[in-house]
């Protein structure tokens, strides 16, 4: 008996779900499904819907995490070995198509490297150095995206029709990027440097979701990749500086200096490498980092939510908002954009079967904080343009924080309508991952469009 398209949405978002316990490989997510399938069928037969079907099958099957701790119990070395780095075993824990985990590590090595010599290439061709206002600024994220790209296409054996649709706009935007005559640190050329990693991210995001980008189970996959390939990221970072700075210490004690073969060598090839293999940990270990999710959204929460109220005070007290700082400006854009991050991981880290609880009372807090807070920076910016006219800049930031306020303020409506009981929660996810492509595109007017228009100043 076939399926209606919300009721494979539903089991789709459940064997993303079931595919994030640690305990339960692939194979027992399929086979937990076929059953899962067989028990709807069987109950739309004697006259269920849809969504009653679901309901009555999730509950024969069984609590899920319920299912995790007697798998663990039963499968203790299969949940053992994947904690360790390179997982052994057979075909299906390999990378495309079943390839040996030995064959991707190489895979991801080979990406990694060839990131970091696209960036000394580009380095070697650039005149000005490795400079937010130069040439290389402005097209750096062109060097290291197809790396990523080509690893997270491998790994699931991207079809053509999904190559092309991504490669297109790639070499569109880096033929423009290349071709614009750019004022060298001009606000246009420094914008477009900010906007095209947003763009080529989005690119990212369809080779991720293997060209099935209308999926909201899969763009919520893609969000949740995003999260945790920045906690990695930024765990490597924290380790690498370190080591870094030991071997730096040591060899200024014996009169070597580090420096040049640190800028030089070094942190070209480490910056873009580390993030391939920051995406390839994600792949391998996503288990593993959720436990690290609910842990890391649950504590800066109600930090953010605590700092934004302390900034609404702050910026009440001060009295008018044309008297705002530039610098104050691009810093609480910078905030909010942060806020709207952590959002979107809470929501990504979140079981989506669970029920309104405290936890998203409070999320609802932080989103009508910066909601509020958006509205204060908006006020401002349209009466600095009143009263000292518009500019790239300007412009960039005022379309920014307009999108971040119809994003937030439709998060704040659906949450509230599920911390009632009044809506769901799979409404709140349909939300943000429909609405993200709008970045995107709101990205790629400011790299194609504000160039001709503002005269490449």
């Amino acid at each position: 008996m076939s399926l209606g398209a919300e009721l494979e949405e539903q089991i789709e978002r459940w064997r993303g779900f079931a595919q994030r316990r640690q305990a339960i490989s692939v194979s027992d997510v399929e086979e937990l499904e076929d059953h899962l399938r067989s028990q709807i069928s069987d109950l739309q037969a004697t006259g269920l819907d849809e969504g009653e079907s679901f309901l009555v099958a999730m509950k024969r099957l069984g609590d899920l995490d319920a299912v995790s701790r007697e798998y663990a119990r039963e499968h203790s070395e299969r949940l053992w070995k994947q904690l360790v780095l390179v997982p052994q075993g057979s075909a299906g824990a390999g990378g495309a198509g079943g390839t040996s985990p030995w064959v991707e590590v190489a895979f991801v090595l080979a990406a990694a490297v060839g990131a970091g010599l696209a960036v000394k290439a580009g380095m070697w061709w650039d005149r000005e150095g490795l400079q937010v206002a130069g040439s290389l600024g402005r097209t750096l994220s062109l060097l290291v995206a197809p790396f990523l790209a080509a690893y997270l296409g491998w790994k699931r054996r991207l079809s053509l029709r999904a190559i092309v649709a991504v490669l297109v706009p790639f070499l569109v935007l880096a033929i423009l990027l290349n071709a614009y005559p750019f004022a060298p640190g001009g606000s246009t050329d420094i914008l477009a440097a900010l906007h095209a990693p947003v763009v080529l991210w989005v690119l990212i995001g369809v080779v991720y979701v293997g060209g099935r980008w209308r999926s909201d189970a899969r763009r919520m996959d893609f969000v949740r990749f995003t999260g945790e390939l920045a906690v990695y990221y930024a765990l490597l970072g924290m380790g690498g500086a370190v080591l870094i700075g030991l071997t730096a210490g040591a060899l200024g004690l014996v009169g070597v200096d580090f420096e040049p073969v640190l800028e030089q060598w070094i942190l070209p090839f480490a910056v873009p490498g580390a993030l391939v293999v920051a995406a390839w940990l994600v792949e391998a270990k996503q288990s593993v980092v959720e436990n690290i999710a609910p842990v890391l959204t649950r504590v800066f929460t109600p930090l953010t939510t605590l700092m934004l109220l302390v900034l609404l005070g702050v910026l009440a007290a001060a009295g008018g908002v044309v008297d705002v700082d530039r610098e104050v400006l691009i810093l609480m854009d910078a905030i909010l954009v942060l806020v709207l991050c952590l959002v979107l991981y809470s929501i990504s880290a979140r079981d989506p079967l669970s029920g309104p609880g405290l936890f998203d009372g409070l999320q609802l807090v932080l989103v009508l904080a910066a909601l509020a807070v958006d509205m204060v920076m908006l006020a401002a910016m349209v009466t600095r343009i009143a009263e000292f006219g518009s500019s790239p800049n300007k412009v960039a930031a005022l379309g920014l924080n307009v999108l971040l306020l119809v994003h937030l303020a439709g998060t704040a409506w659906l949450t509230a309508g599920f911390v009632r009981g009044r809506g769901s929660f799979a409404a709140v996810e349909r939300w943000q991952t429909r609405y993200l492509p709008v970045y995107g595109g709101w990205a790629a007017v400011v790299v194609v469009v504000f160039g001709p228009v503002f005269g490449f100043v």
